[in-house]
């Protein structure tokens, strides 16, 4: 099974647990997944169907351009990061 490495953000709603084994194929099973077990996660997780856009996932030590679509592996690591963006384009050094 695919283990989840869960946020400090989100250890509130999983009862301070660090990582989760949980079933799912893809990313997105992972996540419905971990709603019916710790409700609330979902909501901070997805706006909509899709993934926040504050929010990258990373699976296996990569982050993945695949996003809720990233098809898992058994073993597979997933990991919910804080999205960087930014940076000083354009602008002279």
């Amino acid at each position: 099974m695919p283990v989840v490495w869960i946020p400090a953000l989100l250890q509130d709603l999983t009862h301070g647990q660090q990582q989760i084994e949980l079933p799912g194929e893809t990313v997105r099973q992972v996540i419905d997944n971990l709603e019916r077990r710790y409700p609330g996660v979902k909501e901070r997780l997805l706006d909509g169907d899709r993934l926040r856009p504050s929010i990258a996932v990373a699976v296996d030590g990569e982050i993945s351009p695949m996003r809720l679509r990233h098809r898992l592996q058994e073993g597979s690591e997933v990991h919910f990061l804080p999205a960087i963006s930014g940076g000083a384009r354009g602008h002279p050094p």
